[in-house]
């Protein structure tokens, strides 16, 4: 299946709400660039979830409507943001600081390549122009929990889940949970074990699309889409 993209492959607004539902009270959350600032938009709204921003941001909000952005307000990625009441603005150190603290319950970033074992590559491609590190080494090696939100496969079909990362890594062992557009993984000392599947996605799809190690065992649900209820957005 090399090449060929599941029709019925998640959303990126639709990862980001299965991310969602990782989420618990109290939760202290830094959301990296891309898919997982979707997340902040599918926060229960009984929920007390506080998000941060390396910097320097307590209490970040969903994505503000068009028309309605700041060019003041925005995260580490640059994009326009919103904040909700009792917000906290600091400069860069102290956000890193906290982060270096070990405050940070749960991070979810993006990710170019994920092993098998739990290593991330998600800060450079050799030869090519991209955002580079920003806090992403920091949040690995101190978050207690990190997601990763990606897609299951590069843009020439290719598995983004490996046997080894072929890229500079950001950190080693680290990730717990991977969410890609064809499933929910965890990440075990055997391998990804797959959890759920997109809906009308095949395990056999996810098996010749995942390069590293992929226990399954028993029958495989799908991934709940319908819309999120009392969500911020």
């Amino acid at each position: 299946m090399a090449g060929l993209q599941s029709i019925m492959a998640l959303t990126k607004e639709q990862i980001a709400k299965r991310i969602s539902r990782e989420l618990k009270e109290g939760y202290y959350v830094n959301l990296g660039i891309g898919i997982p600032t979707l997340v902040a938009n599918y926060i229960p709204e009984d929920m007390n979830v506080v998000l941060q921003s390396e910097n320097g941001l307590l209490g970040m909000g969903p994505f503000p409507l068009e028309g309605d952005e700041d060019p003041d307000l925005i995260n580490a990625g640059k994009q326009t943001i919103t904040t909700v009441p009792g917000s906290v603005f600091f400069d860069s150190a102290m956000s890193f600081g906290m982060i270096r603290a070990g405050k940070v319950d749960l991070t979810v970033l993006g990710a170019m390549e994920v092993s098998d074992k739990g290593d991330i590559a998600n800060w450079k491609i050799p030869g090519k122009m991209v955002k580079g590190m920003g806090g992403a080494m920091d949040l690995v090696a101190s978050a207690k929990n990190i997601i990763v939100a990606m897609m299951h496969t590069n843009p020439k079909g290719e598995s983004k889940l490996l046997p080894a990362c072929t890229l500079p890594l950001t950190g080693a062992g680290c990730v717990k949970k991977i969410v890609s557009d064809l499933a929910v993984l965890d990440v075990t000392p055997d391998g990804f074990k797959l959890l759920e599947r997109a809906p009308g996605v095949s395990v056999e799809e996810i098996k010749a699309k995942t390069a590293g190690r992929l226990i399954v065992e028993g029958d495989i649900p799908e991934i709940e889409v319908k819309k999120e209820v009392g969500s911020r957005r």
